[in-house]
C-alpha cells in the first residue's frame, strides 16, 4: 500500500489518525494538496520531498492539487523563523509564482481522471473582504490555541523579536485554503513539511467546523544531513531547481558528492526507484563504498527528474570531460553551465593574456613566480594541452567558442577564464 511505501522510505513524519487515513486512501481516488509559497523565484531541493510525494500519490491513482501561494506569499509563514519576513510587493510575488508554476508542471500529469490541478490561493483570497473573513474564518479560531502553536510560541518567547499580526494570521489563510479546496474539489488530505503541522491541523479543524467533513494530514520530514549540517547548502549557496541559478552540472555534482552515510536514505526520499532496487544499491555500497554506486544512481535519477534527459546528458558530458581531461569535447552550453557556477571563473577584459598572468588571475597560482614553477614542472594545461613555455600567451581568438579558456593545475584543480564579449 502507498502509505506503507511512504513509511518505508522515511517519508512520513506525522499523520492524523493513521488507521482512518489508510481506510480513506483505499479503494477510491482521493484529492490531496500541497502548497508552495513563492519566497524566491525558484524552488530548492528541499521542496522536492513534498513535490515528489504528490507525484507518488498520483502514480497510485489519486488526484494532486499543487497550490501556489500567490496570497500567502504576500504575508509570510512564521513557522520556525527567528525573525519577521520582509514583505515583497505583489508584482514581484506574482512573477515568482509564474516561474515556479512553469518549474513544477513537469512533475505531475495534468490529464485523465486523476489529472493534477494547479491552483493559486490569490484567486479566492483577493476578493474576500475583511469582515467576511473574520466572521466566516476567524470566528472558528481561538487565540488561546493559536498562541500555543510552536511557530507562534517560539516567537512570543523571544525578547528581541515578537510576531506581527500579519504573520500571526498566516495560519488562518492556510486553513482557509484547505476549506476552499475541500469545497471546490473535494480535497480531503493535505501534505506538507513537518514544520507545517500546526497550520495543517488548523485547516482540518476549519473543514470539520464549516463543512462537517473529515479531513486528513500527512507531513514529510525536513531533510537533514547525517553530520547535522544543513541539507541543500553548498559553498555557493542553496541548490536550486532553476537551471539558471544552479546549473544541471552543479546540481548533478551536489548529489554525486553526498556522504556515504546519506546516499541510500536520499535514494528513498528523492527518487522514484522501487525499494528493492534501493536495497540492492545499499548492499553494493556497503561492499564497495569506493565505487560510489549509490551516489551515481542518486545523481542520475534526481538530475533527470528535475532537468530532464538533456540536462542529465550535459551533466555527464561535463563530468567526463573535466575528470577525463579533454575539455575540447564540451559544447558551448556546457561551458555556460561551468561559468554559471560549476567551477571558479574569472572575467578577463583583455583579448590577450600571458600564461603566468592567467594562472595568477585564475587563482591557480599565488604569484607569477609560483606560476613559473608550475609551468616549468609541466603541471599546467590550457584547454587540455600541457603548456611548459612561461612566455606563452592566451589569445581569446583561439579560445573555446571564442570566449573560454579552461586551466588545470594537476589532475583536479580547474579554473575558467572568460574573455570579453
Amino acid at each position: 500500500m502507498l502509505l506503507d511505501d511512504l513509511k518505508a522510505r522515511g517519508l512520513v513524519t506525522q499523520t492524523t489518525n493513521e488507521g482512518r487515513l489508510r481506510s480513506h486512501l483505499t479503494g477510491a481516488m482521493r484529492t490531496l494538496y500541497c502548497g508552495f509559497d513563492p519566497t524566491a523565484d525558484s524552488l530548492h531541493i528541499g521542496n522536492l520531498v513534498p513535490l515528489l510525494a504528490l507525484r507518488r500519490f498520483q502514480i497510485e491513482g489519486h488526484r494532486p492539487i499543487l497550490l501556489l501561494g500567490g496570497a500567502t506569499g504576500l504575508i509570510g509563514d512564521p513557522s520556525f523563523r527567528d525573525d519577521e519576513r520582509g514583505l515583497n510587493d505583489e508584482t514581484m510575488v506574482g512573477g515568482w509564482v509564474e516561474k515556479i508554476r512553469r518549474q513544477v508542471e513537469p512533475f505531475l500529469d495534468f490529464k485523465g481522471d486523476s489529472g493534477a490541478i494547479m491552483a493559486n490561493n490569490l484567486d479566492w483570497t483577493r476578493g474576500t473582504d475583511v469582515i467576511s473573513f473574520l466572521r466566516d474564518v476567524g470566528k472558528h479560531f481561538s487565540v488561546n490555541a493559536m498562541i500555543q502553536r510552536d511557530s507562534v510560541r517560539s516567537r512570543l518567547q523571544r525578547d528581541d523579536e515578537g510576531i506581527s499580526y500579519t504573520e500571526f494570521s498566516y495560519m488562518l489563510l492556510q486553513a482557509n485554503d484547505y476549506l476552499e479546496l475541500a469545497q471546490r474539489y473535494g480535497c480531503s488530505l493535505q501534505i506538507g513539511g513537518n514544520d507545517q503541522w500546526g497550520n495543517i491541523v488548523s485547516g482540518i479543524d476549519l473543514v470539520r467546523r464549516r463543512l462537517g467533513r473529515e479531513a486528513h494530514a500527512l507531513t514529510v520530514p525536513l531533510v537533514t544531513r547525517s553530520d547535522g549540517a544543513k541539507f541543500g547548502k553548498t559553498a555557493a549557496g542553496a541548490v536550486w531547481l532553476d537551471p539558471a541559478k544552479t546549473s544541471p552540472y552543479a546540481f548533478y555534482q551536489f548529489w554525486l558528492n553526498v556522504a556515504d552515510a546519506d546516499a541510500v536514505s536520499y535514494l528513498r526520499l528523492f527518487t522514484l526507484l522501487d525499494l528493492a532496487t534501493i536495497d540492492d544499491l545499499a548492499q553494493a555500497a556497503a561492499r564497495a563504498p569506493e565505487r560510489r554506486e549509490a551516489q551515481t544512481k542518486l545523481a542520475e535519477q534526481v538530475t533527470e527528474l528535475v532537468h530532464g534527459a538533456d540536462g542529465l546528458s550535459a551533466a555527464r558530458r561535463i563530468t567526463d570531460c573535466l575528470f577525463g581531461g579533454d575539455p575540447n569535447r564540451l559544447e558551448q552550453g556546457d561551458l555556460w553551465q561551468l561559468e554559471l557556477g560549476g567551477i571558479e571563473s574569472a572575467a578577463i577584459p583583455e583579448r590577450r593574456l600571458g600564461l603566468l598572468a592567467a594562472l595568477v588571475a585564475s587563482g591557480l597560482a599565488p604569484s607569477r613566480g609560483a606560476a613559473r614553477k608550475l609551468v616549468a614542472a609541466k603541471g599546467v594545461s590550457v584547454n587540455g594541452q600541457v603548456r611548459d613555455d612561461p612566455t606563452h600567451e592566451l589569445d581569446f581568438a583561439d579560445a573555446l567558442y571564442g570566449r573560454y579558456y579552461l586551466l588545470r593545475r594537476g589532475k583536479k584543480n580547474w579554473r575558467m577564464l572568460t574573455g570579453p564579449d
